[in-house]
């Protein structure tokens, strides 16, 4: 299964089939041409602020395993590198380094910290040497917000892909985010990414999730929001709970917003609150195996919620139950896909899309809105009907 298609009209849509979460072939298009071509986050830059220091990452662990490194250079810059010397293919940090040139310790060859070739013992009699093949390898590198993404093979560039987050936060004059006394945590699912990613998207259960994070359990949602690389969701304020100060010209101008759920296609989903941010990444393992990453950060000023983490683990685990046993479904020889929910499965059905698209090598569709998106919202208590 190269690639498969998802109407683009969610009314009479219909689910892809079980090859998307089972075909090797399909789970390797996967790979190539949407994980691969896509931003992914990286690392919340902890222990890089320093010029001239560098740190050791992993791309992908347990699919990829690729050896990768952060270097903020002399200069301030930071970048994004291999951390495989290109002599014999030692790695080079192994390990939290402060130091003005990257030595790899098999045989010496040293490296500028922004990756350029800088010395190595007994190589005076060769033959055009060095040259940029000598080099390290630099990856694309997009810092947002202090967040760092990286992707092997860009596709689109950063800028477009973060766009419409920055449209409905960077008026808000949001702190600074630091980090959370709820500990960081990675959660693994016997499951295929997509399907760990439609529970993250899909409305029926969201009122579940939303009862970890600030209690917008009894928000009012506006329709999901397609955009070109992902989608956003708005949710406003029933009750007490902090909502943002919108500025005039804001998009949302006028509502009481109290949270914005943002899904970065493919595998992040970020959760904007008054108090500060959640984040959320899925990584895929193995074809049948993935990796929730978790981080918390809150505003300057703010106090985490006593017991938010718990239940915030609380409903992962309920989490896991559902796509776990959703995996175990999608194996039968007798299932051959659904049908969306107009009203609560926008942005699956969007990101089915997404990933048909990019699979088969299309690019991202283009959006259009449906007659169930017109500004209705709903209560999360009442998943079946809509109010105009």
């Amino acid at each position: 299964m190269a690639g498969f298609d998802v109407d683009p009209d969610i009314r009479r849509a219909k689910t892809p089939d079980a090859a998307l979460y089972v075909d090797p072939k399909a789970f390797e298009h996967q790979c190539e041409r949407v994980l691969e071509r896509t931003w992914l986050f990286a690392s919340n830059g902890d222990g890089l602020s320093e010029a001239g220091t560098a740190r050791p990452w992993t791309y992908l662990p347990g699919l990829y395993d690729e050896p990768l490194l952060f270097a903020r250079d002399l200069h301030d810059e930071l970048r994004c590198l291999s951390n495989v010397c290109t002599h014999r293919g030692n790695l080079i940090v192994e390990g939290e380094w402060s130091l003005e040139t990257l030595r790899c310790r098999y045989h010496g060859r040293r490296f500028h910290l922004d990756g350029t070739f800088a010395y190595m013992p007994c190589m005076k009699d060769a033959d055009h040497f060095p040259t940029e093949d000598d080099y390290l390898p630099r990856v694309p590198l997009h810092d947002w917000r202090g967040l760092l993404f990286c992707s092997l093979h860009p596709q689109i560039d950063a800028e477009s892909a973060f766009a419409p987050l920055e449209h409905r936060l960077a008026s808000l004059g949001l702190p600074a985010w630091e980090g959370s006394t709820a500990p960081a945590y990675d959660l693994e699912y016997a499951a295929h990414w997509a399907i760990v990613c439609e529970r993250m998207l899909e409305g029926f259960h969201a009122s579940r999730q939303n009862e970890a994070m600030a209690e917008p359990g009894s928000a009012l949602w506006h329709p999901t929001e397609p955009w070109e690389h992902g989608s956003v969701r708005v949710g406003l304020a029933l009750g007490q709970e902090p909502v943002f100060l919108l500025p005039p010209g804001h998009p949302d101008r006028g509502e009481r917003v109290a949270v914005y759920e943002f899904h970065l296609f493919p595998t992040t989903f970020v959760r904007v609150f008054p108090w500060g941010m959640l984040l959320q990444v899925v990584e895929p393992i193995a074809i049948d195996r993935s990796r929730v990453r978790t981080r918390v950060f809150v505003a300057e000023g703010c106090v985490l919620e006593e017991g938010f983490a718990g239940r915030l683990r609380h409903s992962a685990g309920e989490d896991r139950s559902i796509v776990e046993s959703v995996q175990q479904g999608v194996r039968s020889r007798l299932w051959r896909g659904g049908r969306y929910s107009p009203e609560r499965e926008v942005a699956v059905h969007h990101f089915h899309r997404l990933l048909a698209a990019w699979m088969t090598g299309n690019g991202p569709p283009k959006t259009r809105r449906w007659p169930s998106q017109a500004r209705w919202r709903t209560s999360s208590r009442d998943h079946g009907t809509s109010t105009a």
